[in-house]
């Protein structure tokens, strides 16, 4: 029944027009619509627990001071990016599974193309801002607090925003220029940009060119500047005096090297398997972009939260009953 009513909606809404639809349907995972239900609990959990641990580390970041370097306040961004593009795509997609909502304006739909691709950028310039203070803290100790005053810092975060903005601003425009005769049924959980490319029926390769570019000029470099930040910073590490320090400093690196791989991992298989994967089937393709989207705003707040010393300290105090706060 529910099947017969969302083939119904999707006539409904495409014979509207067969060049620019209204509204998509998003029909969520191809092959698994039977299953939405029971896929929907883990995203239902991991969503809570990222909204739970992003407001958790912003509300520890906040109310102590001491916590106010530059490590914390990248982190502080990370956690709004973070919180922004889980809360741009999963609501939806919840609606989607729950309840067969797939309908999504065309505006709407842009919109969210636009909110989770820039938000992803502005990750990235955080997780490369992270790295840079890591290399100061390390490879110039005693001028760290020099370099990285609040003011640079403030200055380095309004920069990846504007950049995350600029550069990808002309998404939304490039999709809502193009025709989309072939049909307005999009095989996916969200609106993401290669989703809304494989429907038009128009000449993509410029579009595509773009993103790829902006895709290389944000993540791409972010990632190749962070692989040479630990090059100097092993290199400083190796060139300590006792194996105590080199551990010592090593430990410092830690959680930011385990967020890195966590997240870019899954951005790096579902970038290329949406470009080069023609193989590789659409649920795979959907099931990677879900994990590359939800995982990491969820990981990134329990690992800085568990091997952060300070952090794990304040979150005891704030949530423990049987110790006042300081």
């Amino acid at each position: 029944m529910k099947r017969k009513l969302t083939l119904a909606l999707v006539m409904s809404a495409y014979n509207k027009t067969d060049v620019h639809p209204s509204t998509f349907i998003l029909i969520g995972i191809p092959g698994f619509e039977a299953a939405h239900i029971w896929i929907s609990i883990p995203f239902c959990v991991i969503y809570f627990l990222t909204l739970l641990g992003n407001f958790s580390i912003l509300f520890i970041i906040k109310t102590d001071h001491r916590l106010y370097e530059p490590m914390y306040l990248f982190l502080c961004m990370l956690a709004v990016a973070d919180l922004i593009v889980c809360t741009t795509a999963v609501p939806k997609l919840l609606s989607l599974f729950w309840f067969n909502d797939g309908e999504i304006r065309f505006a709407a739909c842009l919109t969210q193309v636009f909110l989770i691709h820039s938000s992803s950028t502005m990750e990235s310039g955080f997780f490369l801002a992270m790295a840079f203070d890591r290399y100061v803290a390390i490879c110039y100790l005693l001028t760290h607090s020099m370099i990285l005053t609040h003011a640079v810092i403030g200055k380095i975060g309004l920069a990846i925003v504007l950049r995350g903005t600029v550069l990808l601003s002309p998404h939304p425009f490039l999709l809502r220029w193009l025709p989309y005769c072939k049909t307005n049924i999009i095989s996916h959980t969200y609106c993401e940009f290669m989703a809304l490319i494989k429907i038009a029926c128009a000449e993509t390769r410029i579009r595509r060119a773009y993103s790829l570019i902006v895709a290389f000029l944000t993540g791409g470099v972010d990632f190749i500047l962070i692989i040479c930040s630990y090059i100097f910073i092993l290199h400083t590490i190796f060139h300590l005096p006792s194996k105590d320090a080199r551990l010592k400093t090593l430990g410092t690196c830690g959680s930011h090297v385990l967020v890195i791989l966590v997240s870019y991992t899954p951005a790096f298989f579902s970038f290329l398997t949406h470009r080069f994967g023609h193989h590789v089937a659409p649920h795979v393709h959907i099931f990677v972009a879900n994990i590359y989207l939800l995982i990491p705003p969820m990981v990134n707040p329990i690992i800085y939260g568990v091997r952060t010393k300070r952090i794990r300290d304040r979150f005891l105090k704030v949530f423990s009953f049987s110790k006042p706060l300081n």
